[in-house]
């Protein structure tokens, strides 16, 4: 077990507010059985904060887990070092998880086989409140008056051994969450919104993990200058490969060759191994490295039979810039709808994409359902996953509006 000790917060945080020394970097399965002996015999909510290496590693998993809780101490978990969590899952599995954006880590949790029955989500917390700023530091400054320094968040995880700088940043992340938590029960009581917080928190929880996207080579970056199917085959084949490569190496695609390297690669057209070599825009770690692995991928795309169409219709109307020609009544509806929609999100005190989102408001005015009453559309909202308390609160408002807009216009009378 690594052990690094300090003697509480830097200088620039808050005096007097200090974190629990030493920083033990649990790697062991003897020392996480202690940390989850610890952390049972603590109480209250559990504060949770997962470190990944985004932007360096292809998978999602985590690299830190930093776990606080009042009596329980301060921990900071090695996962891929201890293998199997379940100690700390039996330790805090039944308590409330405090995370700030719970549903950017909850996967890498659900991933380590850490799996919470209720969650409080700070972020999401601060939004239903109205705040202006949401980020962590923003939050703890703005509830607790303590300034987080904010540096290491695009850090390389996986690195081995973690500095101790960057351990002192991860404690942070997590030592200060409990308190703001219980500010923000506060304030939401304050406010009436506890019910409204408890069923989104509930919803992140229960949100279904999200379902492979069809071709999702369809969002490199800059592919909407690509002309031509036969271009398009290559794009695909490029990605793929790059794709299969970076999982085979844990690495993130665009570490091994950007997205403008790819396409690049596709406009200039190389008719040679060479040439595409000699392409100055062909650029990233792997760009020369793997060249005979690129060479044959556009290959690949050139012989294929099975070209992809240029462009593939959305699942949803399309957008309200072409409204007014394609489905001017559609337009007369969403352009009632949504000021009445964000008068309501104002009254309540937050932005109006945590009351109701612009993608929900658009569909249901698109295709309403008939007749269009508050129920029908309450169902039909529901069917879309807007939660019972945005139904309710929006529900009435909306459909009155879709009446309103189909109405016809009220003439002026003629003038004597």
């Amino acid at each position: 077990m690594t052990e690094h000790v300090t003697d509480g917060i830097p200088s620039e945080h808050t005096e007097g507010i200090l974190a629990p020394a030493p920083h033990r970097v649990i790697d062991t399965p003897d020392a996480l059985d202690e940390t989850s002996a610890a952390l049972a015999r603590g109480h209250g909510p559990v504060a949770v904060d997962v470190e990944r290496a985004s932007g360096f590693r292809y998978s999602q998993r985590a690299y830190l887990i930093q776990v606080f809780r009042r009596d329980g101490g301060l921990h900071l978990i090695d996962p891929p070092a201890v293998g199997d969590l379940s100690p700390l899952q039996r330790a805090i599995g039944d308590e409330e998880w405090v995370l700030h954006a719970a549903s950017q880590d909850l996967p890498s949790l659900r991933e380590a086989e850490l799996v919470p029955r209720r969650i409080f989500d700070t972020e999401l917390a601060s939004r239903l409140l109205g705040r202006d700023r949401v980020g962590l530091g923003a939050v703890v400054e703005d509830v607790l008056g303590i300034t987080l320094a904010k540096t290491h968040s695009a850090a390389d995880w996986s690195a081995r051994p973690l500095p101790e700088s960057w351990l002192e940043y991860a404690a942070l992340d997590v030592f200060h969450l409990i308190d703001v938590r219980d500010a923000l029960v506060e304030e939401l009581a304050e406010q009436g919104k506890t019910e409204i917080a408890d069923e989104e928190f509930r919803a992140v929880l229960e949100r279904p993990a999200r379902a492979p996207r069809e071709d999702p080579w369809r969002r490199l970056s800059g592919l909407h200058t690509v002309r031509g199917r036969r271009s398009l085959a290559v794009a695909r084949e490029l990605w793929q490969a790059r794709e299969d490569y970076a999982r085979e190496v844990d690495t993130s695609p665009g570490r091994l060759l950007p997205d403008r390297s790819i396409i690049a690669a596709v406009i200039a057209d190389p008719q040679s191994k060479q040439a595409l070599a000699a392409l100055k825009d062909f650029t990233g770690r792997s760009s020369r490295s793997q060249l005979d692995r690129w060479w044959a991928a556009i290959e690949r795309g050139r012989a294929e039979t099975a070209l992809p169409v240029e462009r593939v219709p959305g699942d949803g109307p399309p957008p309200p810039r072409a409204w007014a020609d394609r489905n001017p009544a559609a337009d007369a509806r969403l352009r009632t709808a949504r000021p009445a929609v964000e008068e309501i999100a104002g009254e309540l005190g937050m932005p109006v994409e945590n009351l109701l989102t612009p993608d929900l408001l658009r569909r249901v005015a698109w295709a309403p359902p008939q007749p269009m009453d508050a129920e029908t559309i309450g169902t039909a909202l529901r069917g879309l996953g807007a939660r019972s308390w945005q139904v309710e609160k929006t529900a009435r408002t909306i459909a009155d509006a879709f009446v309103s807009a189909a109405q016809p216009p009220v003439e002026a009378p003629e003038e004597a």
